[in-house]
């Protein structure tokens, strides 16, 4: 059934577990960001850190409360967002990507990537 934007669409258990996915991972970013925070205030890493954690919090809200369009965009623009975290973060630590907090959040990362695709799908 295709919506103007306005009906709100009943949530289904696959939008539940994106929403525990991305509060997983915006957690883990913003302990990692304050970490570095309390460490060096100017870190840039660190502000990225938190912006991460603000953008999976964005993206929470939206598709827990906002409107049936608001979810579908937070869904279109989290598959970019999750898949650009991935990219960044083996970018940046090459060939040291095996540490045990990069690959715990690349793991949530990549279950929310399928989840996310598996959403927009529908």
């Amino acid at each position: 059934m295709a919506t103007n934007g306005t009906v709100r669409q009943p949530l289904t258990r696959l939008d539940y577990v994106g929403v525990l996915l991305a509060g997983v991972t915006g957690l883990i970013h913003l302990v990692l960001g304050a970490a570095a925070l309390a460490s060096n205030l100017a870190d840039p890493l660190a502000i990225a850190f938190i912006g991460a954690a603000a953008g999976f919090a964005a993206g929470i809200v939206a598709v827990l409360r906002g409107s049936e369009r608001a979810r579908r965009l937070a869904i279109g623009l989290g598959i970019p967002f999750v898949l650009g975290q991935i990219l960044l973060y083996l970018v940046l630590n090459w060939p040291n990507v095996f540490g045990i907090g990069g690959v715990v959040d690349k793991i949530v990362q990549i279950a929310l990537l399928a989840v996310l695709v598996g959403l927009y799908r529908q």
